[in-house]
């Protein structure tokens, strides 16, 4: 009995590799090489089922203007290009025999989820979005080269994402119109231990370069802000060293290149989609723009805890304090630093009767005046999101870190590299397919309709 290799081997489309192997020289060299052969010997394997399921008994519809049953027209061949190379088979095609206008149908296509004129199969599209997620265009070609031995343009991988990024924007407005129009939405199955860990919710806006016209890269970079929100599980553990620090247990993230009413909808559908109202403990964590407190009394301030970001409270009391004691910087750190452990180490009302007593102040300049009121009534409204020694004592972090960082390696780290500028709708199609693959919903976009998951 022939062994597998010289069985190999008889294959006249594979002979040539064969010879190849034997002369290959470094391990390198014979993995490749295998590597394309294993290719090759998977096409003839995928055409020969496509030529076995071609032979079946067809079940062919009836016509959807006449209703009279389709009839066979005979094997018509089709080939279309994967991640193995070009396959090609023939199948069965049908027509209307009272020559209704209605394409020619292809019921064997249609169970392998292609579409009428498509050329390219899904795992070579679903590959090349993955990859065009992380990197510029011309890299996700490159890259997709290297990985699987498929050449593809980066003109194509733009289109794809298009189409895919298309998809997704359109899921999320049908998503968002059911919101509003009171129906429910679905939630993410969440295993026991991650449903009783704490929710942090936070937002912050991030600006990214944009072209000024439609259609042409010429003209001044136009700066635009995209509203970014996290929703986090969280809980704590214990490091090596005996360190009791946050354990991040889920991520998701909304995001979205508008106005604050356009950022609302997608981060409450997000939050539902979490179960923030059967969270134990929901926080929202923010620095103190005023489009984030409105989200916050809008749609959270019943379920969670306020907690204005303490650096960005902190670097408000020093732009306050250095404006009240211009010049003197030394003066001006020591009370900066006394006011500041005050505020750190549960004494905000303290902090409040200070600033009061220094904008009692005679002498005070306008100018002076103007900042150190503006920083009592900065912190006077935000005096519920203050308690800081008591957050701590609760485990809760105080400083916004994770929405910043989600700002960086959301937005920055892929919209914002050297000589990055975006159309809007390429901005909107890449963006809406990041947030698909952070959130763990890369998958969906390229399911065919009804299938179900393998």
């Amino acid at each position: 009995m022939l062994s597998l290799l010289d069985a190999l081997c008889d294959n006249p489309s594979l002979q040539p590799m064969s010879v190849a192997i034997t002369k290959a020289r470094s391990l390198s060299q014979i993995v490749l090489i295998a590597l394309r052969w294993a290719c090759t010997l998977s096409c003839i394997i995928v055409q020969q089922e496509l030529e076995r399921r071609a032979k079946l008994l067809t079940p062919w519809p009836r016509c959807p203007k006449c209703g009279v049953r389709l009839q066979s027209k005979g094997l018509r061949p089709r080939k279309i290009f994967t991640l193995l190379g070009v396959i090609r088979w023939k199948r069965r095609v049908g027509r209307c025999p009272n020559k209704c206008h209605i394409g020619q149908v292809v019921p064997l296509d249609e169970s392998l989820g292609l579409a009428p004129y498509q050329e390219t199969s899904t795992e070579v599209k679903k590959l090349s979005c993955a990859l065009a997620v992380f990197v510029p265009f011309e890299i996700a070609a490159k890259l997709l080269e290297m990985l699987s031995g498929a050449q593809v343009c980066a003109g194509s991988i733009w289109q794809w994402v298009q189409e895919a990024g298309q998809r997704e924007m359109q899921k999320i407005e049908r998503e968002l119109h059911m919101l509003a129009e009171g129906g429910m939405v679905e939630e993410e199955p969440l295993d026991p231990v991650t449903a009783r860990m704490t929710l942090l919710i936070g937002a912050d806006g991030v600006m990214a370069p944009f072209r000024p016209n439609v259609g042409t890269p010429k003209g001044k970079t136009v700066w635009r802000e995209v509203k970014v929100g996290i929703l986090v599980r969280f809980g704590r553990r214990i490091t090596r060293k005996g360190k009791d620090v946050p354990h991040i247990l889920r991520r998701r993230v909304a995001a979205v290149l508008g106005t604050a009413d356009d950022f609302s909808p997608r981060m409450v559908l997000e939050a539902k989609r979490q179960g923030f109202l059967l969270a134990p403990k929901v926080i929202w964590l923010s620095d103190g723009g005023r489009w984030l407190w409105k989200l916050f009394s809008e749609h959270f301030e019943q379920h969670a805890i306020g907690i204005l970001d303490f650096y960005h409270a902190a670097q408000n009391l020093w732009k306050g304090i250095t404006a009240c004691l211009d010049g003197r910087t030394k003066k001006a750190r020591a009370w900066f630093v006394t006011l500041r452990h005050r505020l750190r180490h549960d004494d905000p009302d303290g902090v409040l009767d200070h600033l009061q007593r220094a904008l009692d102040l005679e002498g005070l300049p306008k100018s002076a005046a103007k900042t150190l009121g503006n920083l009592y009534a900065y912190l006077e409204k935000h005096r519920e999101h203050i308690n800081y020694a008591e957050y701590k004592a609760l485990g809760l972090p105080i400083g916004s870190g994770l929405v910043e960082s989600a700002c960086k390696w959301l937005i920055q780290q892929r919209f914002k590299g050297v000589g990055m500028r975006w159309s809007e709708d390429g901005f909107n199609h890449l963006l809406h397919l990041r947030l698909a693959w952070v959130n763990s919903r890369f998958d969906e976009v390229f399911e065919p309709k009804g299938s179900p998951n393998v």
